[in-house]
């Protein structure tokens, strides 16, 4: 009976904590979560707020998405529950980012799918993209205290396809892949010809919707390109068949022969430390393909000791800790490799201290402080005179002093004398 009894309480405790849970929870989710569109078109994502079955009265949402693959054109399209606006929708498609703050009056809202706003985007460069709640988001209880009730907030993941070709089939022996960065900036295209072609038109810039002018550029087959700068292409060919021009093919290509940007290392707790593994801090950027990974090694330059590479590149991320090192010099370099293959080296140079006194072949060492032998010799020699001048003035200045007692002591033993010789005298007399 007494375990029936514990399975019991066990149970109704169990389901009271589930329904305070879900008593508290709020939830913000997109619509569509998933979904396939084409460069350059436009498409709307849903804001949509569960209230968990409570009554709110406030939402904040705060969106973070990719700006170089997708762009809002319009941030408040459609209907919504808010009723008032504390904070106007504001976006960036510079910093990739939304945030609105909206309410609506006592008793608030009760809802399982309330439309917060419906956002616009466009499709502006190929791959998959994500747009997500940021933790700033929040779901406010319609209470004297405002609790936040926000409990989950789910993405949505977009993949963004470049249109299927409405002409020639075209493909890149250079670029092959159009979702990845190459540092080859002499792209080749190769295009199929059907029975019956006589001409090609093509082009080759910037625009994902570009259209080759009515000019025919021969009926050869392929086309390269060189020295072109670094961003993202495409190549646009149509064909003429029948004295009739065809529909459009669109290839992309995206080139980045820009290695990332510099970047200092920064060491912990200094470059200059009787740690033996200090920690290395390295960040950068780059301006196309964006960072991919760092790799790391140190170099021994300590000048005892020959000058050689300790192991291999090693991947890293940062902070990163360093294996344990001997007491001496070394030069530690970070690689930074964007998604193109380019990479940037930062360097800094570290020495390793011994904790106490020490003495090397290159003189006495205390922790990073290093007194070479040369100037010690030179401390002594000075030193020495140092000691032979103070001597030599101090000799020179009491010197007469000297003289004048020795004087003074034989005339003292003078008159001493003469003044016995003269009581004798009157003795004898």
């Amino acid at each position: 009976m007494k375990k029936v009894f514990l399975t019991f309480l066990v149970l109704t405790f169990s389901f009271l904590t589930a329904f305070v849970s879900q008593a508290q929870s709020a939830s913000f989710y997109l619509a569509p979560s998933r979904g396939t569109f084409f460069v350059d078109s436009t498409f709307d994502v849903s804001v949509f707020v569960n209230t968990g079955g409570e009554d709110v009265n406030a939402v904040q949402v705060d969106l973070k998405f990719d700006p170089k693959k997708l762009q809002i054109t319009n941030p408040t399209a459609g209907k919504s529950f808010i009723e008032v606006w504390v904070s106007q929708p504001s976006y960036s498609n510079t910093n990739g980012s939304m945030s609105f703050i909206g309410g609506v009056p006592t008793p608030g809202i009760n809802t399982s799918a309330g439309l917060v706003s419906t956002i616009t985007f466009r499709a502006i460069s190929p791959g998959e993209t994500t747009v997500l709640f940021l933790p700033s988001s929040k779901v406010l209880l319609n209470d004297s205290e405002g609790t936040n009730i926000l409990s989950s907030m789910s993405r949505g993941v977009y993949n963004l396809i470049i249109a299927p070709p409405e002409g020639p089939k075209v493909f890149s022996p250079t670029h092959p892949d159009v979702n990845k960065w190459y540092k080859n900036n002499n792209p080749t295209f190769s295009w199929e010809k059907e029975e019956g072609v006589t001409d090609f038109s093509y082009s080759f810039d910037q625009d994902s919707t570009g259209v080759p002018d009515n000019n025919s550029e021969g009926s050869h087959t392929s086309v390269s390109f060189s020295s072109m700068e670094d961003g993202i292409w495409y190549f646009h060919v149509k064909s003429k068949k029948s004295e009739v021009w065809g529909g459009v093919s669109h290839y992309l290509v995206r080139i980045d022969t820009t290695p990332p940007a510099s970047f200092p290392l920064t060491v912990r707790p200094s470059a200059k430390t009787t740690e033996k593994q200090p920690l290395i801090f390295f960040i950068t950027t780059d301006a196309f393909s964006e960072i991919d990974y760092y790799r790391i090694k140190h170099i021994d330059i300590t000048p005892e000791r020959k000058e050689e590479a300790t192991g291999f590149f090693a991947e890293a991320t940062s902070p990163y800790r360093l294996n344990p090192l001997e007491i001496g010099k070394y030069l530690v370099v970070v690689r930074a490799y964007d998604k193109a293959g380019n990479y940037r080296e930062g360097t800094v140079n570290i020495q390793i201290f011994p904790e106490g006194i020490s003495i090397t072949k290159r003189g006495i060492q205390f922790r990073e402080f290093l007194i070479p032998w040369w100037i010690l010799i030179l401390v002594l020699i000075i030193l020495i005179i140092i000691i032979i001048f103070i001597g030599f003035r101090f000799w020179k200045k009491n010197r007469s002093v000297f003289l004048s007692e020795r004087i003074s002591l034989k005339k003292r033993k003078e008159r001493i004398e003469d003044q016995r010789k003269k009581m004798l005298s009157d003795r004898n007399k």
